[in-house]
């Protein structure tokens, strides 16, 4: 799960941004605090298109506009690329992989004698970006044409965990999040997602994830009922944040153990585990792979050694039959 200075569950005290929000609308509720206190003049994030089946850089400046970004958007968008984050006091929501990479600029512009302003960084548990064609495959799956621009859509939210939802006129058609996700978004993500060796937000000051309810197997149950969110601190400041939003309001924290969260957040779990794995097999199979540093994934694959040879075994023979 990464390192912390502090782990609650909690959710939005406002009810109608608890239950736009993808699980307990901690972000958009936080987003909110930050613009109306002060403390960030603008926050850069990602929201729907005028054509919603794409997503795009956003900056949010008013709840209005937070409330209009709140849930998931489950298709490629480039955060970094929202000029707006170079500017003082701008607070920035994005996938782990981003906050990763705006965290080292800004580590090595002060190595090398730049003073950049370093933004608030938030950001939440990532099981991947699927391709833009998974969102058109569902729109059509219910019915609705392929030239066909939808008034809105959003991929959940709008109740926990929400479901796929598309609105075109006066007709609503909508599919599970277990179906959405779990048979045509999940599918699609991209390979270099599937090889990320942190999806949970380890450089943000604050990462939220969903804190799932669960069966007696430890597997995620997804019943639709109130939103409930795995806060993180990662950072001083992010605790510090966290503490301040409670104290005024914002945010309802109960502290809980950082092992419970991994329990209803399997595949997180089963992703680091078997990480070096999985690169390893690419590389035998002759594919290029990413060098990771600071993960401890040796340390952990060596835990189950079993385990290890099984996963590189299977990525192996993947790889090289996709290659044939």
């Amino acid at each position: 799960m990464g390192s912390f200075v502090g782990v609650w569950k909690g959710h939005a005290v406002d009810p109608e941004t608890r239950h736009r929000g993808s699980s307990a609308g901690v972000l958009t509720a936080l987003t909110t605090w930050l613009l109306e206190s002060g403390k960030a003049t603008r926050v850069a994030g990602a929201g729907a298109d005028r054509d919603p089946r794409r997503t795009v850089p956003v900056s949010i400046t008013t709840k209005e506009e937070a409330l209009a970004s709140a849930g998931s958007r489950y298709a490629p968008t480039a955060t970094l690329s929202n000029p707006d984050i170079q500017l003082p006091g701008t607070a920035v929501v994005g996938k782990p992989c981003e906050i990763s990479a705006l965290k080292s600029y800004v580590i090595n512009a002060k190595a090398n004698g730049n003073r950049p302003s370093t933004p608030i960084l938030l950001s939440f548990f990532c099981a991947g970006t699927p391709s833009a064609h998974a969102t058109q495959r569902l729109i059509e799956s219910l019915g609705i044409a392929k030239s066909t621009v939808p008034d809105s859509l959003w991929y959940r939210g709008r109740g926990w965990p929400g479901r796929f939802t598309v609105q075109l006129r006066d007709i609503t058609r909508s599919v599970s999040y277990d179906e959405s996700w779990g048979k045509v978004l999940g599918p699609a993500t991209q390979w270099r997602c599937k090889v990320c060796p942190d999806g949970v937000g380890e450089s943000a000051d604050i990462a939220v994830a969903d804190f799932w309810q669960s069966d007696d197997s430890g597997y995620p149950i997804f019943v639709e009922t109130d939103g409930s969110s795995a806060v993180i601190a990662r950072t001083i400041r992010g605790r510090d944040l966290l503490l301040e939003a409670v104290s005024e309001g914002i945010i309802d924290l109960e502290p809980i153990d950082i092992n419970s969260l991994a329990a209803v957040q399997p595949l997180q779990v089963q992703r680091r585990t078997g990480l070096l794995a999985r690169l390893t097999g690419s590389l035998l199979a002759g594919r290029r792979i990413p060098l990771f540093t600071g993960f401890s994934l040796a340390k952990i694959a060596r835990r189950q050694p079993r385990l290890f040879l099984r996963i590189a075994r299977g990525t192996y023979q993947r790889v090289r039959s996709a290659g044939s």
